[in-house]
């Protein structure tokens, strides 16, 4: 068995914190990268990229792969692998801050805008909430649509110039920066647009329905949380 070392790791970040201002033009720099102090309440900075998933990395054959956007739209929408790396692309910088209390700051992440994919998709006015679905035995999470509509929220097959591996949530992963980390989907492979805020895996077993790390809507025993079910 062999140990680790950071000389070893392609991930690793050997110098300071990246910062928005060293970001080039054409890249969507996340709001909170601008904040003075870049790490929530209880969190504390990791230099890695660490591998963290509710059961197993599954078997994806990439070319029987499809991303579906489902549910209350008025054009429902199915892409290949093939298909969405044709699609229109982006690149976004943002911190990326898992509740196990780790944060990884600035993140290069490359693929497709979810604004651009939900516009596309034309959803409906009575559409609130998306049910995000994916590979790892129908695992979800669920998202307000309002945060699935800012600019830097991305359907990434890139981190940090490489193409996502399996550990990771490749092919293609979501990515909601300013959400806790288990929102970020990992093998994701649809987006269901609903009027209802349905609970997914990690929300049924007592995470907060939101996740914001800047509020600390970390459980569900959250007050505020409480308070929207009276």
């Amino acid at each position: 068995m062999s140990l680790y070392s950071p000389d070893t790791d392609p991930k690793y970040q050997r110098h300071d914190v990246p910062l928005p201002g060293d970001i080039p033009k054409h890249v969507i720099v996340s709001a909170d990268t601008y904040r003075t102090e870049r790490l929530p309440e209880g969190q504390h900075r990791t230099r890695k990229w660490p591998v963290l998933h509710a059961t197993i990395v599954p078997e994806i054959d990439v070319a029987q792969w499809t991303l579906k956007i489902c549910g209350l739209v008025a054009q429902p929408l199915e892409f290949t692998l093939e298909q969405f790396r044709q699609l229109p692309r982006i690149q976004v910088f943002a911190d990326f801050h898992c509740v196990t209390t780790w944060s990884r700051l600035g993140n290069l992440w490359g693929g497709v805008s979810v604004r651009h994919l939900l516009t596309q998709a034309d959803v409906l006015a009575t559409a609130k909430f998306a049910l995000i679905g994916a590979h790892d035995n129908g695992w979800t999470t669920n998202v307000p649509l309002e945060a699935l509509q800012d600019d830097d929220v991305i359907l990434a097959d890139t981190h940090d110039g490489q193409p996502i591996d399996a550990d990771h949530g490749g092919p293609v992963r979501l990515v909601v920066p300013k959400l806790f980390a288990w929102k970020s989907a990992k093998w994701v492979n649809q987006i269901e647009l609903t009027d209802r805020n349905i609970p997914g895996y990690w929300e049924r077993a007592g995470y907060h329905n939101v996740g914001d790390p800047w509020q600390a809507q970390r459980y569900r025993d959250d007050p505020a949380w409480k308070a929207e079910r009276e």
